[in-house]
């Protein structure tokens, strides 16, 4: 099937080919009947949360019409910093809704964290498929599919919350565990939490069923524990950890020199944590990085523990590999600055995470576009030089003129376009977008902040005055 668009749309394609493709990949992978029949089985695995949906909202009747598409797309206006809030988002579209946004807001507040994960893992299987598709992406280590798992906090909230004006306390409406697949840029699966002082390592075991041999897991010190070692062998899976202290292991051997990396000295040895009633003994690697810079915490050496064998990766290959675990804070980063995955408004636990949910899909669908720019415009040329956040900022901008001027019929060729025909218009759209548009300004090393000095009697000053004053002091 060729791939036949709309005069209109054609034209928006050719002159802002950025916000179009994100729309394309956005339509592809979630078209509002998908959304609203997918919402509707998912919330039908529970039987219980099915009796309690129209208990916990106050207008039942117009709830009950509230789809599950609009409420999507209300949160991705919000996340892709189309529309500040919520509110304005609703009142933009309150005849195309036909609900009061309290509706709205009781919806977003009563959603269950699992629909926020199964809406985070479809995204992640279509993106994943479309980068697939486009060739998009290469192994990090030959033989093994590479996950980082990270933990991620929600911020603060506003005191909106009745039990909350009254105290000084932060509000704080939960946590998630995200996964990133560090080969295809996507994060591929999310465990929210709605009890933010719950330890992230008690949603290690929900973590665990979904591991699958032949996987790297790659992770911070904090979920460096012996059971997830165990649990990830058990699963045909292997780890790369950074120690952790409280993880018991003796010494096998010496440290060994293994050579150095682009930060610093490797070494290498084995060790044994001991067997216990529920485990047995687990032999792993322990490789040491004396650092040529401390990091920010000030460690010199950083210590990782492994059960990759040995014919699969040297000590240097699995150190530099580690460093990666760092790709997922830059996508926490991404979507807290480019996106707008922490909306201080909604307090409620489930609003808050399904933002948060939101902001990893459309993390995801940029990956798509950067992918395809990668393909068409070259891989090194764009990573070195293109920016993300003017691309999600075009997008933000042109969000409204697509929406006012284009219809719906107009971007439904995307959901059932094959994905040969697909690929090959993203590819042909990549390939004519103005990368000097989004070109990267690295900023130069900061400057040391100079002392400050305060005289009470001169609180203020001119700046005509200071600018006068250098002007005299360079003249000849």
């Amino acid at each position: 099937m060729s791939l036949t668009l709309s005069p209109l749309l054609r034209r928006f394609a050719e002159r802002a080919p950025i916000p179009v493709m994100a729309r394309a990949v956005l339509e592809r992978c979630l078209d509002a009947e998908y959304l609203d029949g997918w919402f509707d089985r998912e919330r039908c695995l529970d039987a219980e949360y099915l009796d309690g949906w129209f208990d916990r909202v106050s207008e039942k009747q117009y709830t009950r019409t509230l789809l599950f598409s609009a409420v999507f797309e209300l949160m991705s206006q919000v996340v892709f910093r189309h529309q500040n809030s919520i509110h304005l988002a609703h009142q933009a579209s309150a005849e195309e809704i036909g609900v009061s946004v309290t509706s709205v807001y009781n919806k977003l507040n009563g959603l269950e964290p699992g629909i926020s994960r199964g809406l985070v893992g479809h995204v992640a299987a279509e993106t994943a498929a479309l980068i697939h598709a486009l060739g998009a992406h290469a192994p990090l280590l030959a033989g093994y599919r590479v996950k980082i798992l990270d933990g991620n906090a929600l911020g603060a909230r506003a005191h909106r919350l009745a039990e909350t004006r009254g105290c000084a306390a932060a509000p704080l409406p939960g946590k998630s565990l995200a996964v990133l697949d560090p080969a295809l840029g996507l994060i591929v699966d999310l465990f929210p939490c709605e009890d933010a002082y719950t330890q992230e390592r008690a949603l290690l075991a929900a973590v665990v069923t979904t591991v699958a041999a032949g996987e790297l897991w790659i992770a911070d010190r904090n979920f460096c524990t012996a059971g997830f070692l165990s649990a990830l062998g058990t699963r045909g899976a292997v780890g790369l950890l950074r120690e952790h202290e409280q993880v018991p292991f003796r010494p096998l051997e010496a440290m060994h020199e293994r050579g150095r990396i682009p930060s610093g000295q490797v070494a290498e040895q084995a060790v044994e944590i001991p067997a216990t009633a529920t485990r047995p003994a687990q032999r792993l690697r322990r490789i040491r990085v004396w650092l040529d810079r401390p990091t920010r915490g000030g460690d010199e050496r950083v210590y990782l523990l492994s059960t990759v064998p040995g014919e699969a990766a040297d000590a240097r290959a699995l150190a530099v590999l580690y460093l990666k675990r760092w790709s997922i804070e830059t996508a926490f980063h991404k979507m807290t600055t480019e996106l707008r995955c922490e909306i201080d408004t909604l307090g409620y636990p489930g609003a808050a995470l399904f933002g948060f949910a939101v902001a990893a899909v459309a993390y995801n669908l940029m990956a798509v576009v950067m992918a395809a720019l990668r393909v068409a415009q070259g891989h090194d040329h764009v990573e070195r030089s293109v920016s993300s956040y003017y691309l999600a900022n075009e997008i933000a901008n042109m969000a409204e003129s697509l929406e006012t001027v284009l219809d719906p019929d107009d971007w439904a060729v995307f959901a059932t376009v094959t994905m040969p025909a697909f690929v090959a218009w993203l590819v042909e759209t990549a390939g004519c977008a103005p990368l000097r548009k989004y070109r990267k300004h690295p900023r130069g090393p900061k400057k040391p902040t100079p002392q400050r000095h305060h005289d009470p009697r001169k609180p203020h000053v001119s700046v005509a005055r200071l600018l006068a004053q250098r002007k005299a002091e360079r003249a000849p």
